[in-house]
């Protein structure tokens, strides 16, 4: 059999619990859930930042933020550090990307033209950060404008989910929900043409291909197309409240408390303020661009099915990081590791390779990705990889339950305004999960088992010490692994 294709979908903000096949049953997501059924879901599945680039880095390494040195948001992946992508391109892939890609600064200051690029493999390299004429090289706004569209600069830094304003919204008195921009016209869609276009034309060729489509959705600001937030509004009394305990951060990190009152200095307003109405929308909007998601990648299946290349396929769902959406009074993503802000989709079919029909309740981290891939079209590893292949799992070599005894993700800093350092590191194991808040001297421990919500802070419960002690020799050993394993050892002495 030839090597497989690849197609990765990556979005950005994507919660487990935002899919049918997750559980979710107000979301309308067929594709996907169709995936699920025919691939290999991960149902636990946890990035190692709660933030864009340094995930992104690590899952495209194969190695830990902190050891490929890109441990924040707006700093640069060093040249040096190896990209599954290029190794991909070199073997003979013809790779493509559509949307982000953000593993060096995105902001309009840093990056006047485009975002720094170090070798990745992309020979077609269709580039959006986000859907705002920030940059020349916008391929989305170069898009609309061939349509004859002009988006006006949109945003609105004031809300706490950004909102997009629309002369035509429905919503004019919530500060928190815009309807954004028609479904044609919607930047997830033009990934999907993009990815359309990238498949239909690969079938002529003879060498197989890898195509990433990383969309902005659902990021904040919620846009949802009217279209696709209807059937949530018609229905929003079902849309549940976040998972929120009045008092549950009294004793939790002060960081979370502040952005609880808005004093975190992200520009948000406070969640005491927003009605349950208000968190309803939200969650609303976010859905509805989770639905969004999936016709995009029902387009991209029909066109691996039209073209003959669906069997030989490997096809990627997942996110970069998850969002709390209001859970535990927290409004975005920060120095917090509650359950929906690192816990990511993980869904990996290939109808011709891999037996579908089958859930993983192994703990992995979002980086197994990058020597996942490697094994599975015959490539061997980089040097400097500390990922584990899931493909044990996938292939049925090994059992579904088991990986890894814990997993890790960490917060450096990135955009944290209130704290500085904002230093925070996360360790969980199948019962437990500590947090260390680094930069104040304190932390979190939740027991998964009876507090399945992180509610209840255990950090100080004398009960639980020799619990903690056992976390924090787990996190001090993971710490302690990451060492670069770069440069290879050549002798004895």
């Amino acid at each position: 059999m030839p090597r497989p294709n690849i197609l990765w979908f990556c979005a950005d903000h994507m919660r487990y619990d935002a899919l049918g096949c997750y559980g979710n049953r107000l979301v309308h997501t067929p594709n996907i859930d169709h995936l699920a059924e025919t691939g290999v879901l991960f149902e636990r599945s946890f990035c190692q930042s709660t933030v864009c680039t340094p995930s992104r880095v690590s899952f495209l390494t194969g190695r830990y933020p902190r050891t490929a040195r890109c441990a924040q948001n707006g700093q640069s992946i060093p040249a040096g550090e190896v990209l599954i992508t290029q190794l991909l391109a070199d073997a003979g892939y013809m790779c493509g990307l559509a949307g982000k890609l953000h593993l060096s600064p995105c902001h309009p200051v840093a990056c006047p033209v485009s975002e720094r690029r170090i070798a990745d493999g992309y020979a077609e390299f269709h580039w959006s950060h986000h859907p705002f004429p920030d940059w020349p090289a916008n391929e989305y706004i170069h898009w609309l404008r061939e349509k004859g569209v002009t988006l006006p600069q949109k945003f609105v830094p004031d809300s706490p989910y950004q909102g997009i304003v629309e002369a035509h919204s429905p919503f004019q008195g919530s500060a928190y929900v815009r309807v954004g921009t028609p479904v044609e016209l919607h930047p997830t869609i033009w990934c999907a043409e993009k990815a359309v276009r990238f498949i239909t034309d690969a079938a002529s060729f003879d060498r197989p291909w890898l195509f990433s489509i990383n969309t902005f959705d659902p990021h904040p600001p919620f846009d949802p197309p009217l279209a696709y937030l209807q059937p949530f509004l018609d229905h929003l009394g079902e849309i549940p409240l976040p998972n929120y305990v009045p008092g549950e951060l009294d004793n939790k990190p002060s960081s979370q408390q502040l952005v609880f009152s808005a004093k975190g200095g992200l520009g948000l307003h406070s969640m005491e303020q927003m009605t349950a109405a208000d968190h309803r929308l939200a969650r609303a909007a976010y859905w509805a661009m989770v639905d969004l998601i999936d016709a995009a990648i029902g387009r991209m299946l029909a066109a691996l099915e039209q073209t003959g290349q669906l069997a030989n396929t490997i096809v990627i769902v997942t996110s970069d990081h998850g969002h709390p959406l209001g859970d535990h009074g927290i409004p975005n993503i920060g120095p917090f590791f509650y359950e929906p802000a690192v816990r990511v989709p993980l869904i990996v079919s290939w109808p011709g390779g891999i037996q579908g029909g089958r859930r993983a309740e192994a703990l992995v981290e979002l980086m197994d990705l990058a020597p996942t891939l490697l094994d599975a079209v015959g490539l061997p590893r980089a040097a400097g990889m500390q990922a584990q292949s899931l493909w044990p799992l996938l292939s049925g070599q090994s059992s579904l339950s088991r990986q890894r005894d814990d997993v890790y993700c960490e917060y450096y800093s990135s955009a944290w305004r209130a704290i500085k350092p904002a230093h925070a590191t996360m360790v969980r194991t199948e019962r437990y999960k500590l947090v260390v808040a680094h930069s104040l001297g304190t932390g979190e421990l939740y027991d998964l088992e009876q507090d399945p919500t992180e509610t209840c802070n255990r950090w100080g419960d004398l009960q639980y010490q020799t619990v903690k002690i056992d976390m924090l020799n787990r996190l001090c050993d993971r710490l302690a692994a990451m060492v670069d394993p770069l440069p290879l050892r050549e002798a004895a002495w």
